[in-house]
């Protein structure tokens, strides 16, 4: 980098499952928040912003996390529904491929649960040892993503071995009182809600030890002052009435925003983002221009301003997880949350093989079973109260209408009240506008969703790149809308293996090498590896080029 080139930030993401704003900074903003344990996301709160309306695209991780790397809806480009290997529009580009072609090494430790297979080019390094520590060149600014599987729904319902591992770094005066769990009114008063509470506080604190030891690597590196640090949670928490439901608590999430000497120390901006807006806002804070196809929109500016109202409304959905088909489609302004159900004759707590064997889950069904009985025998349905029997009812309205200000927990369903009518109206169209904006792919039956993608079930294939070598300069083109192309000077090379709970959420390709972005014209003196990607395409084959100097002299040999 010359002297005349600006100095880009370094970026450090630490992100983690499953939680909504549950953090002890968000006390007195999120309801309950007081009963958290975490010094270090407090501190890095205290010296940056804290977010206070911040939301996901969707109530669960694989679509979420599609927003946040690519900066879209997932309903616009396709990854709404879970699991689904979407192949979205060319036109969408990953914020790591972005930074990278900006000169910025960038890694990711090591989930990679984002909806679209992960090509080997996406990071320099993408393992369970991937670390800004192993840059070739401490000077080049770095993109460092390190994801947490602390506090994913799975670890709520360990054994009672396997959890005191899991959470061996909270000490006995950092646990939490399952008789002190701050229940919301949606969930009944049983045992299994107060202990499931408690795990999830328990794992919230040792998610937190394992920010503070990421973040303590920052500062013995004396790297402080020259990295953004985002904190964010990919959605609500793991519990019924949370993740998979697309209201306050499926989509409202803690993010945290610090750079010392840029960012304003200890402020809450309250204004409403997406997590979907990182992408905008990581690169208008390194000064790289923000591609028109993202959809999200910088909440900081170039030097860490606050951008006092970045949207006027933040919109998600919910589609097929796992077996379970259904959609809606909401949007939430300052005051109000707005959904939609486009099949209220589906249950809210629609039958998911995954989840319905936790004990949270299988608590509700078992209190649903026996209110059934209690009708059969004549009797006063007694085991819910009417909040927590929309949860388990075997339908749902049509439209809610949440006035979040005074109802947080979304208990009273305005949608029918005449007095609200003109907020039902405005917030419908909202919905509508934004569908109409940017397209809405869940609307077409998932079936020919893939046959526009895979053709008889087959995935494309992307052509080799054009590859020209004159001059000792190597030219790569491609008439593949949306291809990426990349070069490498290494040979196969075994891959990390990966951890077996990350394994299980996918991973990177097995390819290995480092594969370096091509964006103009590059010097090679020797033999190097070109090849080309788009996503949702398998890569194209791998072509071995070499300057003509070289194929001259091996001829002469």
């Amino acid at each position: 980098m010359s002297p005349s080139e600006p100095r880009h930030p370094n970026i450090l993401w630490i992100s983690t499952h499953d939680i909504n704003p549950d953090l002890g900074c968000y006390a007195g903003v999120w309801p309950g928040a007081e009963y958290a344990v975490t010094p270090n996301l407090d501190a890095l709160a205290a010296r940056g912003v804290r977010f206070d309306n911040a939301f996901a695209a969707a109530p669960i991780c694989a679509p979420s996390r599609s927003a946040i790397i690519t900066g879209c809806y997932p309903t616009a480009i396709g990854t709404m529904h879970m699991r689904s290997k979407a192949v979205p529009p060319p036109t969408v580009r990953l914020l790591p491929e972005i930074l990278r072609a900006a000169g910025y090494y960038c890694t990711n430790n090591w989930f990679t649960d984002f909806q679209l297979d992960l090509p080997e080019i996406a990071f320099d390094e993408c393992s369970p040892r991937a670390h800004w520590r192993n840059r070739p060149d401490a000077d080049t600014p770095f993109f460092a993503v390190f994801h947490g599987m602390a506090t994913h729904e799975s670890q709520l319902y360990l054994d009672d071995e396997a959890f005191a591992a899991a959470t061996a770094s909270v000490p006995e005066s950092a646990r939490h009182d399952p008789a002190a769990a701050p229940l919301p009114p949606y969930y009944p008063d049983e045992p299994e809600f107060r202990t499931a509470w408690a795990r999830y506080a328990d794992l919230i604190t040792a998610m937190d030890s394992w920010a503070g030891g990421i973040l303590a690597e920052l500062e013995e590196d004396g790297l402080l002052e020259d990295t953004i640090v985002v904190f964010w949670s990919d959605h609500g928490k793991g519990m019924p009435r949370a993740k998979r439901w697309p209201n306050e608590s499926g989509l409202r999430e803690p993010l945290i925003v610090s750079w010392p000497g840029h960012v304003p120390e200890g402020v809450a901006a309250t204004g409403l983002v997406h997590t979907m807006d990182l992408a905008p806002t990581m690169l208008r804070m390194a000064g790289i221009d923000i591609p028109d196809s993202l959809h999200g929109v910088p909440v900081l500016t170039e030097d860490g301003g606050i951008v006092p109202e970045p949207n006027a409304y933040t919109y998600g959905g919910r589609d097929r997880q796992g077996e379970a088909e259904d959609r809606s489609r909401t949007v939430r302004d300052a005051r109000f949350r707005y959904i939609r159900n486009d099949f209220p004759d589906k249950p809210a707590m629609i039958h998911t093989d995954y989840a319905d064997h936790f004990p949270t889950w299988a608590a509700y069904r078992r209190l649903a079973s026996d209110e059934a009985q209690q009708r059969a025998r004549g009797e006063r349905p007694s085991a819910l109260d009417p909040v927590q029997r929309t949860v388990v009812a075997q339908s749902k309205p049509a439209e809610e209408l949440y006035d979040i200000v005074a109802d947080p927990h979304e208990t009273v369903n305005l949608a029918a009240d005449p007095a609200h009518a003109s907020d039902l109206v405005r917030m419908r169209a909202a919905l509508a506008a934004w569908q109409e904006q940017y397209g809405d792919l869940g609307l077409l039956p998932e079936r020919e969703l893939e046959e526009r993608w895979r053709p008889d079930g087959r995935r494309r294939k992307t052509p080799p790149p054009d590859a020209v070598v004159a001059d000792g300069l190597l030219t790569l083109a491609s008439d593949t809308p949306g291809a990426i192309l990349g070069w490498t000077t290494e040979a196969t090379r075994e891959p990390a293996a990966a951890e077996p709970l990350h394994q299980a959420f996918g991973s990177a390709s097995a390819d290995g090498r480092r594969w370096h972005p091509y964006t103009s014209p590059t010097a090679i003196d020797g033999p190097v590896r070109v090849k080309a990607w788009r996503l949702g395409y398998d890569p194209s084959e791998e072509l071995l080029v070499e300057p003509a100097s070289t194929a001259e002299r091996t001829d002469a040999a």
